[in-house]
């Protein structure tokens, strides 16, 4: 499964929206538009997953800067969530024990 990252949502897009414009390039498997937790309104962003590595990236090539709700999106490949950093143990994390 392929995610997909569309920015400059119009605070009037629903996910319905999305789906309809992805649906014509390939299977759709789930559409999310990010919501803020205390309003409910739409923060600008979604996500929509795609079940082929080629109708989707078809789909971001098609759509980049294309009209949703009269807005022109941001459609790019969603990247992967960044890992935190091990913190790197030292000596002086044990103290005496480390001698």
């Amino acid at each position: 499964m392929t995610n997909i990252y569309v920015g400059n949502l119009s605070p009037a897009a629903v996910e319905s929206d999305l789906r309809q414009a992805f649906q014509s390039h390939g299977t759709v498997e789930s559409v999310t538009i990010v919501k803020d937790k205390r309003t409910g309104r739409s923060r600008g962003f979604g996500y929509v997953a795609m079940s082929d590595v080629v109708q989707a990236m078809a789909a971001v090539r098609a759509l980049d800067r294309k009209p949703v709700r009269g807005m022109g999106v941001i459609v790019r490949a969603a990247r992967k969530p960044s890992r935190p950093l091990a913190r790197r143990e030292t000596q002086a994390d044990f103290g005496d024990f480390a001698r």
